[in-house]
């Protein structure tokens, strides 16, 4: 047993930082992240016999987070507190341009979650279908719809896309 938990630790440890930047997508607070985070690490770990093919590991355990930080949206009410707020503005680290940040975190949710998945996390589309439980097509969907707003946003002079779709 204790072999089990060791290497399950080991897999955990080397894919916790994407998982947490994945979750950035979703979750507001780098707090809330890491929260979700070792949620999902905990409830794989109990249901690590539901694997059914081990080469899928990374995908099953994105696929927890991210079932786990929908769980916390749902769960957490649409306050934000000022504290919050300083903390993402701070801490906040997408990748390397605030300006694609920004554009980024304008994406409806479903949208940036493609988004992220795919170009910061370099997830296939078949694995981000898994992980997200939708067809392969709806993902090849969203990430048109982002690429297309995203030019949008990068291409307009105007603030109007800007504070349209906020």
């Amino acid at each position: 047993m204790f072999r089990r938990f060791r290497s399950f630790y080991k897999a955990g440890q080397e894919i916790r930082a994407e998982h947490v930047s994945s979750s950035r997508s979703i979750l507001p607070s780098e707090s809330e992240c890491l929260d979700a985070a070792q949620e999902a690490i905990i409830k794989a770990y109990h249901s690590l016999n539901t694997l059914r093919d081990p080469r899928f590991f990374k995908s099953w355990l994105m696929r927890i987070l991210v079932n786990e930080c929908h769980r916390l949206v749902r769960k957490t009410s649409k306050l934000v507190l000022l504290d919050d707020w300083h903390e993402q503005a701070s801490s906040y680290r997408f990748e390397e341009n605030i300006e694609v940040q920004e554009a980024i975190q304008l994406l409806e949710d479903e949208l940036r979650l493609c988004i992220v998945l795919y170009y910061f996390e370099d997830m296939a589309i078949k694995d981000i279908s898994m992980v997200l439980n939708q067809p392969e097509g709806t993902i090849k969907s969203r990430l048109s719809r982002a690429r297309k707003k995203l030019s949008a946003y990068f291409t307009s002079e105007s603030t109007e896309w800007r504070t349209g779709h906020e």
